[in-house]
């Protein structure tokens, strides 16, 4: 697992907790994918209801607080396959 990947697990895991109602893939450009779900957070690819895209200093600065999911999306930093309000709902728990 990478140092970004690995990262990323820990800080979503402390945000979201027990899990997140439907399921998220957080593909991280030249470092690999984590999937969100009810089960938690775990490393690796597969079906989810929706699909973020982005480089890691962007998911860097999502996790961080210091970039808002919403306004990532807006300048194109942030790419959302899938269905929104999936999106919409875990940028609210991130954001």
């Amino acid at each position: 697992m990478s140092k970004v990947i690995e990262t990323a697990k820990a800080a979503l895991e402390e945000r979201l907790g027990d899990g997140f109602d439907g399921s998220v893939k957080f593909e991280i450009a030249d470092e690999g994918a984590l999937i969100i779900d009810q089960d938690g957070v775990r490393e690796g690819s597969g079906e989810a209801d929706c699909t973020l895209s982005a480089d890691a200093e962007t998911f860097e600065a999502i996790l961080d607080g210091e970039l808002n999911p919403t306004t990532a999306f807006m300048s194109g930093k942030l790419s959302v396959d899938g269905d929104m309000g999936t999106a919409m709902r875990l940028g609210s728990l991130l954001g």
